[in-house]
């Protein structure tokens, strides 16, 4: 069940009460759940915050506490599988899902109450009425006790006489037939509502989407509180420009959101004017670069490693290469400059920078070069773009080694978020640097030796080498998201923007197990069907693969089952 009213149906609710919550590994996830961090702490609400990858974590880690706890919350995962078949709970756990995850689970929408969904019900998202997927089991049972009683009426009547001596037909006979026609007329509507069922499903959930950012959800939900500030609404931001990065919205749903976002800063920027705070913070809306990184890094450096330039320019080549330092020449940044980290260059340069690249960025193809977005300025120098911190963030959480756990770089990245601990931000910028590079130079190495491969349906790649970059879901996310483009840029074929693109990297050789990431095609929308597709195939294949992921164009897949999991994947989508 959906419930609108945050403030009183769940916020309250959980006041003097023990809560668990269940946290994805995702940077709108981090950003929510320090959101609530901070709201808990004002109303001293006891919670454990728990951070998970997949489904078999989310097992664990309710197992383990649930004797505890008669409150849970997820953010970012379980809204889209039934929750109580998965877990098993006892019927006074109440479940509140927070999860910009889509399409929603049909018996979490439906629940009677055990589960509570934060927020409206989207009539955008289609979701199916009650009475066209759920039928009442005494309906469905009635036809075969009637049909039990006409048989033991027809034997009892001794197989039924086709006279009683008067020459007209008996009336039990005219009943029995009546009874046997209207069973027959109810069997056809029960399986034609069963087809119309199944083709309502397949409709609503065989695409995997995304809705609106739980951390902008949990933030209005402390705005409607008065518990807002500065700090929760940065948060908010960060949590929006992930989507956006990311590419888990559209264009237009991101205007939207930035535009309810720049009438929240300039509510709290005026408040704190009007009640005469001094403070050293400050959220600043201004365009923002699709060059990563650019005011910690330098601007060469910055344009060569960032996907859409990189794209746009052909960057890998010497082309491309000649084509950037005639764009750098146009925007009268000599290269000795351009070879300087951002803030080192004259404060002239600087200044003009922007105007320079706008002014230039229809000549070379970079239409799309800016977009809207917000700024953070606190103290005498720090100054920090959302992007900034999303990408540092992302770094953080991909930095997973054999002496460092998932679980610590999930704490390291919440703790980028706190103005206090900027060290650990600046830490994640110059990982994400390291991370950038890798990805272009193995895009590079991919389009240089022509290791992507069509299989018809669908473009497809296959790393023979661990990165330990693209052992965890994004990593290879973003590789193949930066791939594809450029393999679109490059390539021939008119087709090869209508593909998608499948990318398989190793995660653990010795026990012969990859991981396999799917991006949809560069001309469609964040939407993308892997999740179904994926499970069909293993199911035709025989393949051994783990859909354990929140993010559901991810699976884990056995190294050696491959070339036969690809081959049934080609054969359904041809």
């Amino acid at each position: 069940m959906f419930i609108a009213d945050l403030r009183k149906d769940f916020y309250q609710q959980l006041i003097g009460k023990r809560i668990l919550v269940l946290v994805n590994y995702d940077l709108d996830a981090i950003c929510a759940s320090k959101i609530l961090q901070a709201l808990f702490r004002c109303d001293n609400v006891i919670y454990s915050i728990v951070p998970i990858m997949g489904l078999a974590a989310m097992r664990r880690a309710y197992s383990e506490h649930r004797g505890d706890i008669r409150y849970v919350l997820l953010v970012n995962c379980g809204g889209c599988i039934d929750i109580v078949d998965v877990l098993q709970p006892d019927q006074d756990v109440v479940f509140f899902i927070c999860d910009s995850h889509r399409p929603y689970d049909v018996c979490n929408v439906y629940s009677d109450g055990q589960v509570r969904i934060l927020g409206e019900m989207n009539r955008n998202e289609n979701i199916p009425a009650f009475e066209d997927i759920f039928q009442d089991s005494d309906n469905e049972s009635g036809d075969e006790d009637e049909e039990d009683v006409d048989d033991a009426g027809y034997n009892e009547d001794g197989g039924g006489s086709d006279s009683d001596g008067g020459g007209g037909a008996p009336k039990p006979a005219n009943n029995r037939i009546q009874r046997i026609e209207q069973r027959l007329l109810r069997r056809r509507e029960r399986k034609a509502w069963q087809e119309r069922r199944l083709t309502l499903m397949f409709e609503y959930a065989q695409y995997a989407y995304y809705g609106s950012s739980s951390a902008l959800s949990i933030f209005e939900l402390a705005w409607r509180m008065s518990k807002d500030s500065l700090d929760l609404l940065w948060w908010a931001i960060v949590g929006v420009t992930e989507q956006k990065l990311l590419g888990k919205v559209e264009s237009a749903s991101y205007t939207l959101l930035i535009e309810k976002l720049q009438s929240h800063v300039s509510r709290l920027t005026n408040k704190a004017s009007d009640q005469a705070i001094q403070t050293s913070v400050k959220i600043v809306f201004e365009s923002d670069l699709q060059l990563a990184l650019f005011r910690h890094w330098s601007v060469l450096d910055s344009l060569r490693y960032s996907y859409y330039p990189a794209c746009r320019l052909k960057l890998w080549t010497h082309k491309g290469d000649k084509q950037m330092n005639e764009l750098l020449v146009d925007m009268g940044l000599p290269l000795v400059q351009a070879k300087q980290t951002f803030n080192a260059m004259d404060l002239v340069l600087r200044r003009e920078f922007y105007e320079k690249i706008e002014k230039f960025a229809e000549k070379y193809n970079m239409p799309d070069v800016t977009y809207a977005s917000f700024v953070l300025q606190y103290g005498y120098r720090n100054k920090y773009s959302a992007a900034d911190y999303v990408y540092s963030m992302l770094a953080i959480l991909e930095s997973v080694r054999q002496d460092r756990l998932p679980e610590a770089c999930f704490l390291q990245s919440m703790d980028a978020l706190s103005r206090g601990k900027k060290a650990i931000l600046d830490e994640g910028i110059d990982l994400c640097k390291t991370l950038l590079t890798t990805i272009f130079k193995q895009v590079q190495t991919c389009l240089e030796m022509h290791q992507i491969r069509s299989a018809g349906p669908f473009l497809y790649l296959v790393l023979q080498e661990e990165v330990s970059f693209f052992s965890c879901p994004y990593g290879l996310l973003l590789l193949a998201r930066f791939l594809l483009r450029a393999h679109v840029a490059v390539s021939r074929n008119r087709r090869a923007q209508e593909l998608p693109l499948i990318a398989v990297a190793p995660i653990d050789l010795a026990r012969g197990i990859s991981l396999l990431a799917g991006v949809p095609p560069v001309c469609e929308d964040s939407r993308h069907f892997f999740a179904k597709a994926f499970e069909e195939a293993g199911n035709r294949s025989g393949a051994v693969i783990s859909q354990d992921f929140f993010e559901t164009a991810v699976i884990q897949i056995k190294q050696s089952d491959c070339t036969k999991f690809l081959d049934a994947l080609t054969v359904m989508l041809s």
